[in-house]
C-alpha cells in the first residue's frame, strides 16, 4: 500500500479543493487528508474558518477521493506525520515545502506540488473576497 498525505484547512470546500484531491489520490492507493485545526488557522492564516474543525473533517471524510481524514496537530506541534509515515506527501500550490523542514521526521517521503487549477477563480482567498464584497 502506497500511503499518500495532503494537507489543508477545506473552508468553504470549492472545485478547486476537489482538483487538488483528485491529483493527490494519483500518487498511492492511500489518501489521509490532514484537517488543519481551528487554532492553527487562527495563528497561521490570521482569521477564524467559518465551519469548525469538526465540521470540516467530516466533509472531507465524505470526499470520494478521501480513504481517511484526521485532525492534524495543534499549532506549535509536528507529530502527525510521524504517526501515519506516509510515502508521499501532496503539497497545494500555494503551500510551502518549509513547513516540513520544521516537522523533522526521520526519514524522507516524497514531496509532490500539486498544480493549480483555475487558481484565479477558484481559490478560497479569491472566493471569500467576493463573498465579503
Amino acid at each position: 500500500m502506497k500511503r499518500v498525505v495532503a494537507f489543508g484547512v477545506f473552508d468553504l470546500l470549492h472545485p478547486g479543493h476537489l482538483y487538488f484531491l483528485e491529483q493527490t489520490k494519483k500518487y498511492g492507493t492511500h489518501l489521509t487528508v490532514v484537517v488543519t485545526r481551528d487554532a492553527r488557522v487562527r495563528q497561521e492564516k490570521k482569521h477564524k474558518p467559518f465551519f469548525n474543525e469538526r465540521e470540516r473533517l467530516e466533509i472531507v471524510s465524505a470526499m470520494k477521493w478521501v480513504d481517511r481524514a484526521v485532525l492534524g496537530d495543534r499549532a506549535g506541534e509536528w507529530n502527525v506525520l510521524m504517526r501515519l509515515k506516509p510515502d508521499v506527501i501532496c503539497l497545494g500550490y500555494d503551500q510551502k515545502r518549509e513547513w516540513l523542514e520544521r516537522s523533522q521526521l526521520q526519514y524522507q517521503p516524497r514531496i509532490v506540488q500539486i498544480k493549480p487549477w483555475q487558481a484565479r477563480k477558484y481559490s478560497s482567498t479569491v472566493l471569500k473576497w467576493h463573498l465579503l464584497r
